[in-house]
């Protein structure tokens, strides 16, 4: 039996209604994190919503009330390693990861978990790398969905100037020789040190704003920088997704969304993964930051509409969202 777990509700983005967090099991024994929410009346299906690195349950509050609207029954997580999951680190501000391969088995304990919870159809929604991670797990053979829409997802790594191999090359050696728990250069453990005007990631500062007051509400909630794990797991999940033939054997529609100001993943790659499977597509929402699920209105809505093409032929009863 799995306890309830806490979520954090301040007056600028309470908990949406119909919904609890819950700790349960991952792969390993380590305790992780899930809520799930249930709109009134009929429900068309379920989308598990998979965040971004560094990215909390509460994040995701504002998409849960889009999904709800839309008559979708919301699964939302936390990855090991953020939010109020275990943290594999002492110092629980540093984003690290050992490999893909516990996240991997962790989504399928979430999915175990919750199944016979959810109704189907089921959508995956993923961000950065919760996209990343979920198209990996499609590419390993998840079978349980019916389509899949990410936002931004880490397909590729932006790099900015120094070389894309050389930092790869850097990031495997350092992860094997006694650096792996250590800060990246550059990499800040204060994750409150960033600004709105510095981080770029979005152009609503009220959105930005809200989730900055639901980490200073909940400081656990909070991570800091990557580390040279970390790093290493992104650069070789990214790796093994553009050579594996699991790629061409996803089976279900996939719309990848690429924003065209992104300055976090690369969309030529996100484009190629897209062309790769037989039921993708892309679409770049021009002007838009890396995290488009709290952009502008305008953008967001574009998103939307994309997702809602790509799911309604799945939940057909689905009521109309207001904008």
């Amino acid at each position: 039996m799995t306890d309830r777990a806490p979520l954090v509700s301040i007056p600028e983005a309470p908990v949406p209604d119909h919904g609890a967090a819950e700790w349960f099991v991952g792969a390993d024994g380590a305790t992780l994190r899930a809520a799930s929410f249930f709109p009134e009346g009929k429900t068309c299906g379920s989308v598990i919503v998979s965040p971004g690195r560094s990215e909390p349950i509460e994040k995701y509050y504002e998409v849960v009330e889009d999904l709800l609207a839309r008559g979708f029954a919301v699964l939302v997580h936390d990855w090991r390693g953020q939010g109020l999951s275990a943290r594999a680190l002492p110092d629980r501000l540093k984003g690290h990861a050992k490999g893909f391969r516990p996240f991997l088995n962790d989504y399928t304990a979430l999915l175990n978990t919750f199944e016979d919870r959810l109704p189907k159809p089921w959508i995956a929604l993923g961000h950065s790398m919760g996209g990343c991670l979920t198209t990996l797990a499609l590419a390993h053979g998840e079978p349980r969905f019916s389509a899949c829409v990410l936002s931004a997802p880490m397909l590729g790594l932006n790099t900015g100037k120094r070389p894309p191999r050389a930092s790869r090359a850097l990031a495997w050696l350092m992860a094997r020789t006694g650096k792996a728990g250590d800060y990246t250069p550059g990499e800040q453990s204060d994750p409150f040190a960033h600004s709105f005007a510095t981080d770029a990631l979005t152009h609503d500062q009220a959105r930005y704003e809200r989730y900055r007051a639901q980490l200073l509400a909940n400081r656990d909630l909070a991570l800091g920088g990557a580390t040279w794990g970390w790093v290493d797991f992104a650069f070789s999940a990214c790796a093994w997704l553009r050579r594996s033939p699991g790629v061409e054997a996803i089976s279900i529609p996939v719309t990848i969304v690429g924003a065209g100001l992104d300055s976090r993943v690369l969309n030529p790659d996100l484009r190629s993964i897209a062309q790769r499977i037989p039921k993708g597509r892309y679409l770049e929402l021009d002007g838009a930051f890396h995290e488009i699920l709290i952009e502008t209105d305008e953008h967001r809505a574009r998103f939307w509409a994309a997702f809602d093409e790509t799911v309604d032929a799945f939940a057909a009863t689905s009521p109309t969202a207001a904008d």
